[in-house]
Parts: C-alpha cells; structure tokens; sequence
C-alpha cells in the first residue's frame, strides 16, 4: 500500500508531466528533394516511417529553405534572417562564417533552460571561430570538421565537442564507421541522458548528399553500405544506392520516434533541393515532384522543401497544410513553442499557430538570393513568383503553374514593376558576398 506522501507524489506525477516544457526534435536531411518520400508522391522509394509520421502529424506543402544551397540556408534557419540580411549567402570554404553576435536558435533554447544537442552537420562555423556550435550555444556536439569534410560518408575523424574524434574503423581502407549511424547513435545518447529535463536535439544527418570528390574520381560518389531493400531492382548501381540512402534515413527517424515521449515537438524537414551530383539523376526518381528545377535552381524544385511536423495531442493528425513560411520563421515559431521570446530584428514570423493547424499570418513577401555562377534573386508574393537571373527577369504564376513553365513576364508589366520594388527593397549590402551580376 501506497504511503501518503508516495501516494501524493503519484498523483502530482501527471501535473508535472502537463507544466514541463516540450522537447523539440528538428530533423533535417541534405539535399533531399520534395519528391523524394512517398507521402509527398514518391513512387519507388520506400518511406514508411515518414509517411506514418505524416499520418500522426502535418504534411505541409509550401515549406521553403533558406535558400538553395546548404550554408545560406541553414544560416537563415538558425538567425531567422532571410538572405538578403543574414551573413552567410553562400556556399564558402571560409570556416569564419558566424560571428559572435549572430544569435542563433540553440542559443535562444538554451536562454530558456534547454540541454542542447547537434549531431552530423553545422557548416556555418569551424573550430577556433566564433560560430563553431561550442560557442553558440551547443551544450553537446558531434560531427564533422566542416561543410566540405560533410561530403564523406566513412570519416577518419570527427569533432567531439572541442575535441577531435578519431574514427578507427575506417582507418587505412577500411570502411566501417559510417558517419550517419554514428551521429545516430550519439542522438539516441542524448535523448536517454536528458529524458527527465527539457531538450533540443538538432539532427542533422548528411544523407542523401553526394560525395562530391570521390564522385568526380570514379563516376559513383554515393555512400551507403549496402543497396537493400533494393538489390533486386533493375535500376542503375548508383541509383540503388541513393534509394536505399534515403530508406536508411526513413529508418533513422523511426528509431529517434521511439525514443520520444509525447512531449515532443518533432519536425523533418531537407536543406534545399535535390542535388544532381556523385553521378546521381535527380529525374531517376523523379525527385523534384511536380517543381521545376533541382539544387543551385531559385524555381522552386531548389527550394521548396518537404517539412512534416508531429507532436502527439497538440498538431492536428493526418492533416495537409499549404500555409506558405520558409526557414527563417523557424526562430520565432520555436520560440512560441517553448515559451521564449525571438529578437525583434529578424525577418522571421510565427507560424506557431499554423502548426495547430489554426489561421496564422503569411508574409507579404518571400527573398532568396544565390551568388554561384553570377548573382540572382527570386521573390514570392501570394502566388506571383519573379526570378531574376543571369540578365533575365521572369515572372511565373504558382497558382496555375505549379512547375514555373510560362514566363509571364511579358504579359504582366506592372506586375514585375511591383515585385521588382520589393525585390530591390528587400536586402542590405554584405562586403562578405559581393553582388557579381
């Protein structure tokens, strides 16, 4: 028989569980295109678990990156700056990138009293800079030395806090340490050792990016130990094998799930586009869905992005949302998740209320800019999307034209007068990322 004191403590264990603050989980893949799960119209690579996610939460479908390669879009992610302010707009082998006063989201959790984990990839700041995740707010890390050491899938070594980590199994030309399954495992860690507080787990896992280099040296830079479930599929080597990277990050997830009480916010989402790199065809699996383009593109094939949010009792079930938001919304959302306060000097806004699936509000206006191969900008208004690049302005009609094919700009001048304003309105000067037009 229960004591008093005992039987009050149970009684009081519910109440507790109800007043602690969420955990949040945000999950983000690497190069992962819209069209590249089966919830959102795959049709041959297999991803159960996210569609079981989809099924007890929200697929949303007007989910934007923060741009179109990987370093611009996490940053704006992470400051909620879009990149026509935030200090990184582009991919760089510079590891100086993230100053000491760019607050960020792990900084703004751990304000808020959170135990902070990122495992995989950062990329937007290098040991000894003041952006490495130690000295923005990380509490736990583990992962790679930078963007481009990002590429390789069976590292020799790995950073462990402010410490290098040396992975012996892939010494000399062995192969069996893949980088993937150990950030798993650290993640899995965290949530067991701080299952009783509050947490913010960032993981992000590289899969499916390519290996770049070992792509360029022998036709084939995908990485994964084997090609199953698809080892019987008459399908090219290399495109088994970006299947069966995609299916192995599905299982990723499902074995983070398992380990999350409903008191957990848990959201998936991709960097940017897909990529056509390693010797991978993105139109193999049709991985740009219905959107036209891929990775480096600003149509949205390079920047619309799958995003799946699930938090059991609180985010409608089986529920669709085309509410329209892109990265750097994300600060000040999870700041209304927890109960903390974004900086007011951001170009983010909440869609706190989007995700319970009630009315929220939607920006006048959405910017991207992209300084690979010469300078260009895109800009959605409601339905209107202009694109200027490469000494062209085009202008499509999302609403009827879903894969940006009719160029509109012709036929709608005064239009693209309006948008252009916006659009030239809608950045600042940075002496770091030049305009090259």
């Amino acid at each position: 028989m229960l004591r008093r004191r005992e039987f009050l403590s149970a009684l009081a264990l519910p109440a507790l569980a109800q007043t602690r603050k969420p955990n949040v989980v945000f999950i983000i893949a690497d190069d992962l295109g819209y069209g590249d799960r089966s919830c959102y119209g795959q049709a041959e690579i297999q991803t159960p678990n996210l569609d079981r996610m989809a099924a007890e939460g929200t697929r949303f479908t007007q989910a934007y990156a923060g741009c179109t390669v990987c370093a611009p879009s996490r940053c704006a992610l992470m400051t909620g700056l879009h990149t026509g302010h935030c200090r990184i707009r582009g991919n760089t082998r510079n590891e100086e990138l993230l100053q000491a006063g760019d607050f960020v989201i792990s900084e703004m959790f751990k304000k808020a009293g959170y135990k902070t984990g990122i495992f995989g990839k950062w990329g937007i700041g290098g040991l000894g800079f003041p952006g490495y995740p130690t000295k923005k707010g990380w509490d736990e890390w583990f992962g790679y030395l930078s963007q481009r050491h990002a590429h390789t899938y069976y590292p020799e070594h790995l950073l462990d806090g402010n410490s290098e980590h040396l992975v012996n199994e892939n010494f000399g030309a062995r192969k069996k340490g893949y980088a993937p399954d150990l950030f798993l495992a650290r993640a899995l860690q965290f949530i067991e050792k701080h299952k009783e507080e509050p947490f913010f787990l960032y993981f992000s896992n590289p899969i499916p990016h390519a290996n770049n280099e070992l792509g360029r040296d022998t036709g084939d830079g995908i990485e994964v130990p084997e090609d199953a479930p698809y080892s019987s599929k008459p399908w090219p080597a290399l495109e088994r094998k970006f299947a069966a990277t995609v299916t192995r990050l599905d299982r990723d997830v499902q074995k983070i799930l398992d380990k999350l009480d409903n008191n957990t916010l848990v959201i998936f989402t991709s960097d940017n586009g897909p990529h056509k790199e390693g010797g991978h065809d993105a139109k193999f699996f049709k991985s740009s869905g219905p959107l036209n383009g891929t990775k480096r593109d600003l149509t949205d094939g390079g920047i619309r992005v799958p995003f799946i949010a699930r938090w059991p009792g609180k985010l409608p079930a089986g529920r669709t949302s085309d509410h329209p938001f892109a990265f750097w919304d994300m600060m000040p959302t999870l700041a209304d998740v927890i109960g903390a306060t974004a900086p007011k000097n951001i170009d983010g806004i909440s869609m706190y209320n989007a995700l319970l699936g009630k009315p929220a509000k939607v920006h006048d206006y959405f910017y991207w800019e992209f300084h690979e191969g010469g300078f260009s900008q895109a800009l959605r208004a409601g339905d209107w999307k202009l694109i200027r690049t490469k000494g062209k302005t085009l202008l499509f009609d999302l609403k009827t034209d879903l894969g940006e094919t009719k160029d509109l700009a012709a036929s709608q001048p005064e239009t693209v007068a309006r948008l252009t304003r916006l659009m030239d309105g809608a950045r600042t000067e940075s002496l770091d990322f030049p305009v090259k037009r």
